[in-house]
């Protein structure tokens, strides 16, 4: 399959820019496969088409401000997207400008608050990095750290949580599970006093996202992989619910 088949236009003052107040008030739509029909609805009209039984799986990852903007020690702006912890402090991460940075090239981040070194040349360009500091990673990545918006997001995300399911749990995503930014704590506790079960997966987003297809064909691009954990309870109910014939529901990126 060619990849121009799926190219549509999609003009750019219909993409929001910023998100509503209310998550649950965002656009939801709605395809009848069946009656070959289109709906404009709310996302909190989801009430509406989840029934008791079904199980409700959903991705507690949680985005880490990635997003990274240096300087080299010749005073060079660089910037990084930290992508998967390797192990201890070193990351792979993409970095800008790549032909620029080669390995045993040092950055400071936050006026030196977080050091760099490029230990390696990954496959497919991406590198291994070192990061150096004082005091806890996480904490200094918090305070200097930006969130890694999608690339047709233009404004600046004032506040980080809005990045953020209010469901996220464990670290370690470059990027939200978009279909679930649109859950509230009220809209959930209505789902589960409908009778809808919510299972969970972590599952973390990562280089696959930002990576563009450069094939012409679908079949010869290289699909990246990614990091998932399921709790055993959480497995089995969802299998449970696959034997006895009930709905299992993912939300996924941008559907359900």
């Amino acid at each position: 399959m060619k990849v121009s088949e799926f190219n549509y236009e999609l003009p750019e003052e219909l993409i929001a820019q910023t998100p509503l107040e209310k998550r649950d008030e965002s656009k939801l739509m709605i395809l009848d496969r069946k009656n070959q029909t289109i709906e404009h609805k709310k996302f909190k009209n989801i009430l509406e088409y989840l029934k008791p039984g079904d199980v409700l799986v959903r991705n507690n990852t949680k985005v880490i401000p990635a997003r990274l903007y240096g300087q080299k020690e010749t005073g060079a702006k660089v910037e990084f997207l930290l992508l998967n912890n390797i192990e201890g402090d070193i990351w792979e991460s993409i970095v800008r400008p790549g032909n620029k940075l080669h390995v045993g090239t040092k950055v400071n981040f936050g006026e030196g608050k977080l050091k760099a070194e490029i230990l390696e040349v990954m496959p497919g360009g991406t590198r291994k990095v070192k990061f150096y500091y004082n005091g806890i990673f996480n904490e200094i990545l918090d305070e200097i750290g930006l969130m890694p918006l999608p690339p047709y997001i233009h404004e600046t995300l004032k506040e980080k949580g809005r990045y953020q399911t209010v469901y996220a749990k464990y670290n370690g995503s470059a990027a939200a599970p978009t279909a679930g930014l649109h859950f509230t704590p009220e809209l959930l506790k209505q789902l589960e006093e409908k009778g809808i079960q919510i299972a969970n997966v972590t599952l973390h987003v990562g280089i696959g996202t930002f990576r563009p297809v450069k094939e012409d064909t679908v079949e010869n691009h290289e699909m990246h992989s990614e990091h998932y954990y399921i709790k055993q309870e959480d497995a089995e109910k969802i299998n449970l619910a696959k034997k006895e014939g009930r709905r299992v529901i993912a939300v996924r990126n941008n559907i359900l």
